[in-house]
């Protein structure tokens, strides 16, 4: 019984870590999507982690039911072996660009709060990421059980901090924008969604093919799922207190200066573990998708991805995130739809 509750905090943390990257451990991505739509961001993120915790599970089910190697053999159980190609071409670029926003991101995090080289940052990141992706899924897992708890203990934090003993601040906030000026909150949860569960497939898959257990699937799924929902709401609530952030590469860390320099710089810490543990997830999913399509050695395919993933970098973070992030959204609404309507296939 404890080994099998382990596993289910294990897959929840680790679908969790999958899609708090860059963007979300910042909040710019919490800020592009939802505080920007004040009330109607809030309604929003409650969309989102609703389809987070149905579709992130019925991922990772179906993907232990067909035995699937990578998010190729689902792309070709959900759209055939013709479109599925098509589907994976498509993806494979997603996941390539979304995984150099986070290396930007990365880079980010070293110059606009500590002060440090972007490429330095980036460069660190590489040589890391190399080594734990070496290690397979047991080094993702490794990752995610201590930096997973410790970004939802510090959005616990923030949002505590901010409106403990100011119920009627919160109140306020929920209350003060009851209208949008833009029809964009109304797609911004789909959007957002089939952004994230697409490129959180290269991890959602291999992950539900190895673990198998349909009981563990389930509820690692939802307590993921709603652990994402939580950690959205409360960062979203904390960022609109302080709507002067929303400018910034990472708002949330402004936010977080508040509070002293020992707790900024640990947040930092926590920030880029996040993104790091995101860009491990992506280069370990894009790998094994090499290996299965080309045949390359693991470690060459490995080298090759970062090397691509650098070079895009350099567009910078807040440039790749606002421009791509939504784009890669509107493209993956279908994915996200066929994933929703399609059945289950037999156990």
């Amino acid at each position: 019984m404890a080994k099998q509750i382990f596993s289910i905090l294990l897959v929840a943390a680790t679908y969790i870590g999958t899609i708090v990257g860059a963007g979300f451990a910042t909040g710019k991505e919490i800020v592009t999507f939802f505080s920007v739509h004040g009330t109607f961001g809030a309604i929003g993120i409650v969309i989102t982690g609703f389809l987070f915790i149905f579709v992130g599970t019925k991922i990772m089910i179906i993907s232990a039911r067909i035995g699937a190697y990578s998010y190729q053999d689902l792309n070709v159980y959900l759209f055939g072996s013709k479109g599925g190609k098509f589907v994976n071409i498509f993806m494979f670029i997603v996941v390539i660009c979304v995984t150099s926003v986070m290396l930007s991101g990365a880079g980010a995090v070293f110059h606009e709060q500590l002060g440090l080289s972007f490429q330095f940052g980036i460069i660190i990141t590489i040589i890391l990421c190399y080594i734990v992706v070496l290690k397979g899924m047991r080094g993702i897992f490794a990752i995610n059980s201590y930096i997973v708890p410790l970004m939802i203990l510090f959005s616990l934090f923030v949002f505590i901090s901010i409106f403990s003993g100011k119920t009627d601040g919160l109140v306020g906030q929920v209350m003060a924008i009851l209208h949008s000026e833009s029809w964009e909150w109304i797609i911004s949860p789909l959007t957002y969604s089939s952004f994230n569960l697409m490129t959180a497939l290269v991890v959602l898959v291999p992950l539900g093919n190895e673990i198998r257990d349909e009981r563990i699937l389930k509820w690692g799924g939802f307590l993921g799922g709603f652990g994402l929902f939580l950690i959205l709401i409360m960062s979203h609530f904390s960022l609109s207190a302080f709507p002067t952030t929303f400018s910034y590469d990472i708002p949330m860390a402004e936010i977080v200066k508040l509070f002293g320099t020992v707790l900024h710089v640990f947040f930092l810490l926590v920030i880029f573990g996040e993104i790091f543990n995101t860009v491990v997830g992506n280069v370990f999913g894009i790998t094994r998708q090499l290996k299965a399509a080309f045949g390359l050695r693991y470690q060459h395919a490995v080298l090759l991805i970062l090397f691509v993933i650098f070079v895009i970098s350099q567009a910078g973070y807040g440039k790749l995130l606002t421009v791509l992030y939504p784009l890669f959204g509107y493209l993956g609404l279908f994915m996200l739809f066929l994933l929703i309507v399609k059945r289950m296939p037999e156990k």
